[in-house]
């Protein structure tokens, strides 16, 4: 029987919350069946799906490779605007964190 090297549980146990709390360290997960957990996550990647991977057939893996590659780093952080980020990039919101 093959097992995760991890099973979610234990990010949703008491001993492991308090574990953290202990540590200083705060948890991104919530209950179990919370849906919103992973949300900005499942978005990202939807993103991906709907504006890159599913506009063209990819010849080889690194060919996908390459464009997710230049997409991420060459519209998506610079150039595409997040409701998240007050309809900022990436990049532009990082930039007036900084200042």
């Amino acid at each position: 029987m093959l097992r995760r090297p991890v099973e979610s549980g234990q990010y949703t146990s008491q001993q492991f919350a308090t574990l953290a709390t202990e540590l200083g360290i705060r948890l991104s997960v919530g209950r179990t069946g919370q849906c919103w957990d992973n949300a900005l996550a499942e978005s990202f990647f939807a993103t991906i799906k709907r504006e890159l991977l599913d506009t063209a057939a990819w010849p080889s893996r690194a060919a996908a490779r390459t464009a997710i590659f230049d997409f991420i780093e060459g519209w998506y952080n610079l150039h595409r605007l997040h409701s998240s980020l007050g309809y900022r990039s990436p990049a532009d919101y990082e930039t007036a964190l900084a200042a």
